[in-house]
């Protein structure tokens, strides 16, 4: 999937399965890579820049792909 494409829903839920499986055998570290890579939607983003900070979002190697195309790609420097 190239960058600027959204996640459909079928492959959201498929990754969520996925990492579901990985928490259930103990794997909680890839689990958390595994949600993090499903776009955090737009509007949940901008939150937490607001509260958390944008080095949380950052740092924290989420998926802002959908963020960024509403927003533009300096969204997080502003």
């Amino acid at each position: 999937m190239q960058k600027n494409e959204t996640m459909t829903v079928d492959e959201r839920l498929e990754i969520t399965a996925k990492a579901f499986e990985l928490l259930d055998a103990g794997d909680r570290e890839g689990y958390s890579r595994l949600t993090r890579s499903i776009p955090m939607p737009p509007y949940l983003a901008k939150v937490a820049k607001e509260k958390i900070g944008a080095d949380f979002l950052i740092d924290g190697g989420w998926n802002l792909s959908e963020a960024e195309a509403e927003f533009g790609p300096d969204w997080l420097a502003g």
